[in-house]
């Protein structure tokens, strides 16, 4: 496949940015924007960037799974989940999100809608039909039905759909669901539209390299399935390193949101102490530290240790004090504050222990940072690091004490041990 160049530009909030994901249904007790909002001030303090809410909208009664349904079988693109507040409610929760100075996008699910959306009364031609004339779904999602994309009434109408969000209630972008099952121009098209109002951050959950030509963020999927592979010793570390090689071949300016756990995997593979067990930490900082965008799943700062439900009311437990709170914390300020991990140049290290610790540096100028990771379950694990660019002061990220580093230099980590050091 041909790769394109990304048509549009990424706005500037999001260089060294990060973006945390909220489930409003299970974050408090009520479930509402405004219980949510109460925890800005301590995301702010954690160092988030980006708020990305699950989608706001109403869910189809009709074929309704589990007690409360999913959010992405919508009844309408233009109104308010009840279960979350008012309109007012959450242009509240905006207008607070900006007041600390962070942005928030919303999730746009434009390939389907629930059984029960408006449109399926109002304009019945704008979905795909059965070979009987019914609505259909061709994924295998029991409570949803496919839109038309071939019928340019539909487009228009759900491109209004997301300018009413940015012009009325004033969001900073949206995180656009499977986005690869909904034709590129289309996307192109809303992109276009949409950012008349104001510039605007654009998410796709896709791991497709031409998408970029609409989106600036895409997830790194096979990265995360790959590291799944790695964790059950059906992979290896190099197939890992290949796939982050397929990365670096995308347009320029394209980057991927790395993550250890996000609704869909919490929900039905596993929390990410399931999936990864004593590295689930360690793949954290990789996804904080390598070129590209991190992602903080609701909860992962307490830490969550359970499968949310995902149709039922399963209320996050908070509990003080949230242990992974400062590790987060230190992981999003050194991609905020750090050339060399928005921009730098990365070189990962040669190993005698290649399918067990990863390591690489990167480099911006004078700044330098080491990032070595025992991806495994064995102990006593060393490493040299025979490189010119290791030399001078290095501070530990999370013990931040100082070290004279040179060239030879040798590390040896425990299982799951993550070190993380920045030159002065």
């Amino acid at each position: 496949m041909e790769i394109m160049s990304q048509k549009f530009s990424t706005v500037d909030w999001a260089s060294g940015a990060n973006i945390y994901e909220v489930n409003i249904r299970q974050y408090t007790k009520e479930g509402s924007f405004a219980a949510f909002a109460k925890h800005l001030p301590r995301l702010k303090e954690m160092g988030v960037a980006i708020i990305w809410l699950m989608p706001i909208t109403p869910i189809s009664v009709k074929g309704r799974l589990g007690d409360l349904g999913s959010y992405y079988a919508c009844s309408s693109y233009t109104s308010i989940n009840p279960e979350f507040g008012s309109l007012k409610d959450f242009k509240q929760l905006v207008k607070e999100v900006h007041q600390f100075g962070m942005k928030i996008i919303i999730d746009w699910v434009a390939n389907h809608t629930g059984l029960d959306h408006q449109w399926t009364f109002e304009h019945p031609d704008w979905f795909v039909k059965d070979a009987q004339g019914n609505f259909t779904e061709i994924n295998g999602w029991q409570d949803v039905i496919d839109l038309d994309f071939t019928v340019p009434a539909m487009r228009q109408s759900m491109i209004k759909a997301m300018q009413y969000w940015v012009r009325e209630a004033d969001i900073d972008g949206f995180r656009c669901d499977m986005a690869h099952l909904v034709p590129l121009d289309f996307w192109i098209d809303a992109r276009t539209k949409c950012d008349e109002a104001k510039p605007l951050f654009w998410l796709a959950e896709c791991d497709e390299s031409n998408y970029h030509q609409a989106f600036d963020v895409s997830y790194a999927w096979n990265w995360m399935h790959a590291t799944e592979k790695h964790a059950r010793a059906d992979a290896s570390l190099h197939d890992i390193r290949n796939q982050l090689h397929a990365y670096t071949q995308y347009p320029q300016g394209a980057i991927k949101l790395y993550f250890t756990s996000n609704h869909d995997e919490n929900s039905w593979n596993g929390t990410e102490f399931e999936k990864y067990g004593l590295c689930s930490k360690a793949w954290a900082v990789f996804s904080a530290t390598w070129a590209g965008m991190p992602l903080v799943y609701s909860g992962q700062e307490l830490p969550n240790t359970k499968r949310l439900q995902f149709f039922n009311k399963d209320e996050i437990e908070w509990k003080q004090p949230l242990l992974l709170h400062g590790f987060y914390k230190s992981l999003l300020q050194l991609r905020k504050n750090s050339r060399a991990i928005q921009y730098g140049e990365t070189f990962i290290l040669p190993s005698e222990n290649s399918n067990e610790l990863f390591a690489f540096l990167r480099k911006k100028e004078a700044e330098v940072v080491l990032v070595i990771l025992n991806i495994s379950t064995k102990n006593n694990l060393s490493i040299q690091v025979n490189h010119e660019w290791l030399s001078g002061e290095f501070i530990s990220l999370f013990s931040e004490l100082t070290f004279p580093l040179l060239p030879g230099e040798k590390f040896e980590l425990m299982a799951g041990e993550y070190l993380v050091y920045r030159k002065k």
